[in-house]
């Protein structure tokens, strides 16, 4: 017993010491590789604006009355007065300014004329693309039309349509400048006056509307041109964003988009009208040039949804470039570099395996897994340096 007392404590020994510096599996943490739906998004900041906007010009010297309206007014077709201007004495104009004035008018007519043919030809462009779509939901019906085709079909209809009201608002304004070149006309040919007129012209708005900014509020002399009151419609908004060129290439008209920490309790849906064709250079607040493209957006929820937005306010766009309703994904924090290949740690018996992997669509949580991966498989995310192919692991 004295002999083997000190063998059973030298085993003892032996066995602590092999314990301490026997590998532990190291904790982790475990992913699933999963089917479910994946969407990629460009996301980027915006700003509304409203869609058609108007600067209220005096349309002839004189003195100008003070504007009593101030931002945020409502304003009405015809009804609502926006300034009122006292001419100059007509016998002090020259011959050369009434030819000017008449010339204005003209161009007004002629400007009336050609804004009517528009609005005809957004009309005619409209009904087409109503017959369009009515004959792609039929061949959809038989299955003889891409879902692609109708999109299209539905995104041509929305843009006729807004085409249509920017003629016909185009045509509300001409109207208006016509009145005003013709009243500009009238004060400026000298004639004989009767007991009691007054040649002050009264400015009614073009458009109904709310005011937008007052230009010129105190009373001043003012020459023919200046601007005095900016109007628009804040029911009629579109957001514009820029976003990067590269990002630009992958956006197309149609596109689905969500506007969101614009102050509601809920995100608002949008559609893309327009990708602009030219790019412009902008400074990041890194000082690092960068091409953009201004992207339009159109808003697919209705103005009660809407209605304490209004002009050049922030939103935050998220434009979806790709979706599908069911892939095999991987969680993006999972992946890493091997050479030229992505490649997870699989686990497999409580040990790591280095896997290479084929990736498609990502987005900022999911990978698309294109091969080297099945659903139901788990993966460790975030991998630390300590793990390596064949490393037992546990789950932290």
């Amino acid at each position: 017993m004295r002999r083997l007392i000190p063998i059973v404590v030298a085993l003892a020994i032996a066995a602590a010491i092999a314990y301490a510096f026997w590998p532990k599996p190291l904790p982790v943490d475990f992913e699933p590789v999963s089917a479910g739906p994946m969407t990629v998004t460009v996301d980027e900041e915006g700003k509304t604006r409203i869609k058609e906007r108007y600067i209220v010009s005096a349309p002839l010297g004189g003195q100008l009355q003070r504007i009593e309206l101030d931002p945020g007014d409502p304003v009405k077709t015809g009804e609502t007065l926006l300034a009122v201007i006292e001419p100059t004495d007509p016998a002090l104009l020259d011959s050369r300014t009434i030819a000017e004035t008449e010339a204005r008018v003209k161009a007004s007519e002629a400007n009336v004329q050609q804004s009517n043919t528009a609005v005809e030809r957004a009309r005619v462009a409209l009904e087409f693309a109503q017959n369009d779509l009515q004959r792609t939901q039929k061949l959809r019906e038989r299955q003889q039309a891409t879902l692609e085709e109708l999109e299209n079909a539905d995104m041509l209809l929305r843009t006729r349509r807004e085409d249509l009201q920017a003629a016909e608002f185009a045509v509300q304004i001409a109207k208006f400048e016509l009145e005003q070149a013709q009243a500009a006309l009238v004060r400026t040919k000298p004639g004989p006056r009767s007991p009691g007129e007054t040649t002050n012209v009264a400015i009614n708005s073009p458009i109904t509307g709310t005011v937008l900014r007052v230009l010129q509020e105190s009373a001043t002399v003012v020459t023919p041109g200046v601007q005095l009151i900016e109007l628009g419609d804040p029911r009629e908004l579109e957001v514009e964003v820029d976003v990067l060129s590269s990002d630009a290439v992958k956006i197309d008209p149609g596109d689905h988009v969500w506007l969101e920490h614009w102050g509601g309790d809920r995100p608002l849906a949008g559609r893309v009208r327009r990708v602009d064709p030219a790019g412009f250079t902008k400074v990041s607040a890194l000082g690092v040039e960068e091409q953009r493209v201004n992207v339009i957006i159109d808003f697919d929820d209705q103005y009660e949804n809407r209605q304490s937005l209004g002009d050049a306010y922030r939103v935050e766009a998220k434009i979806v470039v790709w979706e599908e309703p069911q892939v095999l994904r991987v969680p993006a924090s999972a992946l890493f570099r091997v050479g030229e290949d992505w490649a997870v740690y699989r686990v497999n018996d409580t040990r790591a395996h280095l896997t290479k992997i084929e990736v498609g669509q990502t987005n900022a949580l999911y990978a698309q897994v294109l091969s080297g991966l099945k659903a139901g498989d788990t993966v460790i995310s975030h991998p630390s340096d300590k793990i390596n192919d064949g490393v037992r692991v546990v789950k932290r």
